[in-house]
């Protein structure tokens, strides 16, 4: 469903699903032609979980992400061409190029830290969380992580902590189940945790927890600001899992994608390669949050083809930017390191 909200703010979250998109998506032969190293993750096939959910926060929010940072930045509002010039390890980058892809940040915006570290975010945000409650300065503290993270010590220290003393935390888990026969797959038990569905691990703590379709961008939207509402009333802390299908460009070692994106897939994918098609014809939520937009005369075909073609040439000068950006000065590497 559509988030119930102005159409204005539904055309900046279309925009923002597809910035994340195209950003995802240009990275990937950047790699490949060798311009940076190391390893990344893609946060395609949750943007209809990240941007609803971020959009229901305050400007002076706290928030941690995981190394699926990406979308996470950009729907906050990172500029892609800082964000492009910190993963290629360029001077210009977000972080000066020392953050990478794994560990950008944006302290100006909220984001204190992203981290590689399965689950070693869950109690620094639980820590964010216990100051402003200490400070009493009205602001809460949101947790994207993935299921995984869940299978940490960490995450049941922090869910615990957070219950006991009421902490003004939101812990957002992000399934991004295996791709399999379609939509269904986002409901398949994990295989690794004894606790299914995942809301009984937090509920174990007396956290208020629940289960929603993450590819549904109005539902996510209607949760989250419920969970926040609650949070800044002073009712402690919320856990919501998002289920969401992982996207088939993930589904190896290194990120690929089987076909780029463009509107016209929201009503025919039959140029997809047969084995992905069925994750663009109902898994995937920027294509279902398009159709919305249309289904309920939110916008015109014409209108989100126009977004699209305004964010592809921000995407490319993002691109250029960071691929013309200087490396970093040998002696930066000794500078804002603290002990």
């Amino acid at each position: 469903m559509i988030p119930k909200v102005p159409r204005e703010n539904l055309l900046e979250m279309c925009r923002r699903m597809f910035v994340i998109r195209h950003f995802e998506e240009n990275l990937v032969p950047l790699h490949d032609k060798g311009v940076f190293g190391g390893h990344y993750h893609l946060y395609v096939g949750q943007e209809g979980t990240g941007v609803p959910a971020i959009s229901c926060l305050r400007a002076d929010d706290y928030l941690f992400t995981t190394h699926r940072n990406h979308g996470h930045l950009l729907a906050r509002g990172v500029e892609p061409k800082k964000l492009y010039a910190e993963i290629l390890g360029r001077a210009d980058g977000l972080n000066k190029g020392k953050g990478g892809s794994f560990h950008s940040v944006a302290p100006s915006l909220g984001f204190l830290h992203s981290s590689g570290v399965v689950a070693g975010i869950i109690p620094l945000s639980t820590g964010t969380a216990y100051a402003a409650k200490a400070q009493k300065n009205g602001r809460i503290t949101v947790c994207l992580f993935g299921d995984g993270s869940l299978e940490e010590g960490a995450a049941p220290e922090a869910l615990n902590l957070a219950s006991l003393y009421k902490l003004p935390v939101l812990f957002l888990c992000e399934n991004n189940g295996k791709y399999g026969a379609g939509r269904a797959v986002a409901a398949a038990p994990s295989s690794t945790m004894a606790a299914y569905p995942l809301t009984e691990l937090p509920k174990a703590y007396k956290v208020p927890s629940q289960q929603i379709d993450g590819m549904d961008a109005g539902l996510v939207h209607a949760t989250i600001a419920e969970a926040v509402e609650k949070i800044r009333r002073g009712e402690g802390p919320q856990f919501v899992e998002a289920q969401t299908v992982r996207y088939p460009g993930s589904e190896t070692n290194w990120p690929t994608v089987p076909r780029p994106t463009d509107t016209s897939l929201a009503w025919d994918v039959s140029s997809v390669p047969e084995k992905a098609r069925e994750w663009y014809r109902s898994c995937d939520p920027l294509l279902i949050f398009i159709r919305e937009l249309v289904e309920t005369e939110q916008a015109t075909r014409d209108e989100i083809t126009g977004i699209e073609s305004q964010v592809k040439s921000q995407i490319a000068a993002a691109v250029e930017f960071a691929v013309n950006s200087p490396y970093p000065k040998v002696e930066e590497a000794e500078r804002n390191y603290f002990a």
